[in-house]
């Protein structure tokens, strides 16, 4: 995921997409008054207030999902809140949707991954990544993703739900004003799996990287 952690947008911002669906599609997003979206299995149920203008990451989505799973997360500096990531103008993948995709933007100032693997459907086959899987984990400092699914089982110690995303302060990030949030000092997720469409670091370590194609996926 430039990073989402640079990015405070302000409260009436809109997405650069001018077309005639990208318009409609702004226009149900401001109207919507609370949006349901799973944050983490311990955690379903929150409701994401999607306020005017949600922050997007500053750069243009593939609009393609991928796959994230790891045995084991664990992270210092947590932070959630809703998000609203931008294709490029004239994606493809677009559909009906006017290029934008809602999601939950998870942000980790300190994070290490056991047995990382990453895959994308690329149409009859996979580009699968995997790291992490010897003595040495994965680690990554600022790390953020913007996911629609996440599941796993969820630990966090001194969490906060319910803050205004605008005054998160464990992760360095912040979102806009009256969008719905949470944050704790430390998260671990035991069989973590995600499905993202943006991540961000500001370091990623990799060890044991290995990159391949496979009829299967992650």
């Amino acid at each position: 995921m430039a990073s989402s952690s640079d990015a405070t947008a302000s409260t009436d911002s809109t997405p650069e997409n001018e077309s005639g669906s990208g318009r409609r599609g702004r226009v149900r997003l401001r109207r919507a008054a609370v949006m349901a979206v799973p944050a983490t299995a311990v955690a379903a149920g929150l409701m994401i207030l999607t306020a005017q203008g949600a922050l997007g990451v500053q750069f243009a989505i593939s609009g393609m999902p991928f796959t994230v799973t790891a045995t084991e997360l664990n992270g210092t500096g947590f932070e959630q809140f809703g998000n609203l990531d931008n294709m490029a103008d004239g994606s493809p993948n677009a559909g009906d949707t006017g290029g934008q995709v809602l999601v939950i933007t998870s942000a980790i100032k300190n994070a290490t991954l056991t047995k990382l693997c990453q895959s994308v459907d690329l149409g009859g086959t996979n580009l699968v990544i995997t790291a992490g899987g010897g003595t040495d984990k994965v680690q990554a400092t600022n790390l953020t993703t913007d996911s629609t699914e996440l599941s796993g089982d969820a630990a966090f110690n001194n969490i906060e739900i319910g803050n205004d995303a605008s005054t998160l302060d464990k992760a360095g990030v912040q979102g806009n004003k009256g969008v719905f949030s949470q944050q704790a000092d430390t998260v671990h997720i035991g069989n973590l799996r995600q499905t993202n469409y943006a991540t961000t670091a500001a370091v990623f370590k990799l060890p044991g990287l290995k990159l391949r194609f496979s009829d299967s996926g992650c």
